[in-house]
């Protein structure tokens, strides 16, 4: 098995991760808060948007069953990449499109999907997702941790 990690922000996390955790090689996902200068943020911390952290979902998954490149499809399917601190009613810093790299690999692959996202012609608009290293991730609270599934909620597509 050939574990890696892999971190997006694409809006509330809660949609995120449920939509993550439902393909096949995702071995396990957390929610929580990354890409900002803010030591051990909270929700409310996060969401008056001066802390500099993205809602984020940290994968870790087998590469041997689900490739980074599909993981990157997966992540631009999900979101609007073309509004900027915003996805759905979500509105602030906290809610960018993000994908945080773990190695150079990582980096290109990102960079090569945006490159043909945008050559593609599917957006009309400049596609705004930021494309930067890993930085410290830190956990949401317990009860942000698999949300819809605690809660019933199912189904939705993001």
């Amino acid at each position: 098995m050939d574990h890696n990690k892999a971190t997006f922000a694409a809006g509330c996390f809660w949609g995120v991760e449920a939509s993550f955790e439902k393909i096949e090689g995702v071995l396990s996902t957390s929610v929580g808060y990354t890409g900002g200068d803010f030591e051990n943020p909270s929700y409310h911390d996060v969401c008056t948007g001066k802390t500099g952290h993205a809602e984020s979902v940290l994968l870790d998954f087998d590469a041997d069953v689900v490739s980074y490149q599909e993981l990157l499809d997966h992540f631009w399917s999900i979101h609007d990449p073309t509004t900027l601190n915003r996805q759905g009613p979500d509105v602030g810093t906290q809610y960018r499109s993000v994908i945080f790299y773990h190695d150079e690999e990582q980096r290109r692959m990102a960079l090569e999907s945006k490159r043909r996202l945008e050559g593609s012609g599917k957006y009309k608009g400049k596609i705004v997702t930021e494309i930067v290293p890993a930085q410290r991730f830190y956990m949401a609270e317990e009860y942000h941790q698999k949300y819809f599934k605690k809660h019933g909620i199912g189904g939705c597509r993001l």
